[in-house]
């Protein structure tokens, strides 16, 4: 029975990291592929960070999205991975809840420019928070061998 629980969690897990994976892969891309300018105005929208962070963070965030995707994609520094993934939702999750409970009618910045906050967007980004939490816990209370070599 313990072995046929483990590999539903390697099986769930094998999911979770590919599906959000290719979602900061594609966020990452997104943001890419438009002048970093545009995506500075998102971070602004939300009022919390002095200018030169803006653009610290319009210039970086979508090279660290790009880097965590392919990590879990390649199953690689699946702790690291995991963590940062974790991380990162948590916080663009808490911002976009911060901004509707204050009226804020800003785009999110997800997925580039033009995407309003609203309940559809609370609800993707919460529940890939949750598949994050998840994927996290499975990585480091089971510690699963989820694919190539481990940290």
């Amino acid at each position: 029975m313990d072995f046929s629980r483990s590999k539903i969690l390697r099986a769930i897990a094998l999911l979770l990291r590919l599906a959000l994976g290719g979602i900061f892969v594609y966020a990452a891309w997104t943001k890419l592929k438009d002048p970093w300018a545009l995506f500075a105005m998102a971070i602004d929208s939300y009022q919390v960070l002095p200018a030169w962070a803006v653009e610290w963070l319009a210039r970086t965030l979508p090279w660290i999205e790009l880097l965590i995707g392919a990590m879990l994609i390649a199953g690689r520094w699946m702790r690291i991975s995991t963590a940062a993934t974790s991380l990162l939702l948590l916080v663009f999750f808490s911002l976009m809840v911060r901004a509707r409970v204050k009226g804020i009618a800003i785009n999110c910045g997800c997925f580039g420019p033009g995407e309003a906050i609203s309940w559809k967007t609370l609800l993707r980004d919460g529940a890939m928070l949750t598949a994050a939490l998840l994927l996290t816990t499975v990585t480091w209370a089971f510690a699963l061998p989820l694919a190539g070599p481990q940290e």
